[in-house]
């Protein structure tokens, strides 16, 4: 699709979505945005994107609808009813949702929007408001192939590591994929930086020296400095992590998986939510341990 052509509809702009609207715009594409809070858009229709005061009034108006909200139920109200994306977007247009949701709503969306002769995609991400920013997200998809083939252009404005995972609901899986290996690893990595600040060693230090090694990762490079700095802002919020891991824990539930190390990770992330620290950055796992 020739994106001087192609008119590009954003719905949620927050930590992450913000940013990836901006790179779409950045890349010469036409934008509407639409935000349960209009002002969190501000600063995309600034840049030149235009506002749509409902999700039928975007979709009526775009080729391509993309969705990053924060919850499956936020996902449901916006595709589907007579207001809803589906009902409303063009046919022959397509609609990908980038949230982190369930991979049974992204088989729901798909075949329902196939009964309009609308193209759907699942496509995930990961990779923080650092890859939201920097246009390096990885974006999981799932779907046709042909159809995602269409998109590549415009999901590479966006990510830098785009990979078709298969089916429709392939995307989301995969993101499960990502999330169980994310919740391990954020005990890890927010544990051996305690330990290094109890010992009495140089907490900076010890990651330079750790993070080049077999320990290293996304998130011991990404998030532990922050850690150390004591910045706990939000890059992902601590909220939508504990979503994430109850639709991972519910889909290895279904499929007979035991996942050990999730069942703990979100026991930990459901001790901050209950010590309102649901808007926080999922670093402020951190705090938890520091005791």
């Amino acid at each position: 699709m020739n994106k001087e052509k192609a008119t590009v509809g954003f719905i949620g702009t927050g930590v992450m979505g913000k940013s990836m609207a901006l790179n779409i715009l950045k890349n010469d594409y036409r934008v509407f945005v639409h935000n349960r809070t209009k002002s969190r858009a501000d600063e995309l229709i600034e840049m030149g994107a235009e506002w749509k005061d409902t999700p039928r009034d975007l979709a009526l108006q775009s080729d391509i609808v993309i969705t990053m909200v924060g919850y499956p139920k936020d996902v449901e109200d916006i595709y589907f009813g007579d207001n809803g994306i589906i009902n409303n977007v063009k046919s022959g247009g397509y609609i990908i949702d980038m949230t982190t949701s369930k991979p049974s709503l992204a088989k729901k969306i798909y075949k329902e929007a196939k009964k309009k002769g609308v193209y759907a995609l699942d496509a995930p991400v990961s990779g923080g408001d650092v890859g939201a920013k920097n246009a390096a997200l990885c974006i999981m998809v799932g779907g046709e192939e042909e159809v995602f083939k269409k998109m590549i252009p415009l999901f590479e404005t966006m990510g830098s590591n785009i990979v078709w995972e298969g089916e429709a609901g392939s995307g989301q899986h995969t993101k499960m994929c990502n999330q169980i290996a994310i919740a391990s690893n954020m005990m890890g990595v927010c544990e051996a930086m305690v330990y290094a600040k109890k010992a009495g060693l140089n907490e900076e230090k010890v990651l330079n020296t750790i993070k080049t090694g077999a320990a290293g990762s996304w998130s011991l490079s990404n998030l532990a400095p922050r850690m150390i700095k004591g910045d706990f802002a939000p890059g992902f919020y601590v909220k939508h992590f504990i979503k994430d891991m109850k639709i991972a824990l519910s889909e290895a539930e279904n499929m007979g998986l035991e996942t050990p190390g999730l069942k703990l990770a979100k026991s930990l992330y459901d001790k901050l939510a209950e010590d309102n620290k649901e808007d926080y950055g999922t670093q402020v796992l951190y705090k938890l341990l520091d005791k």
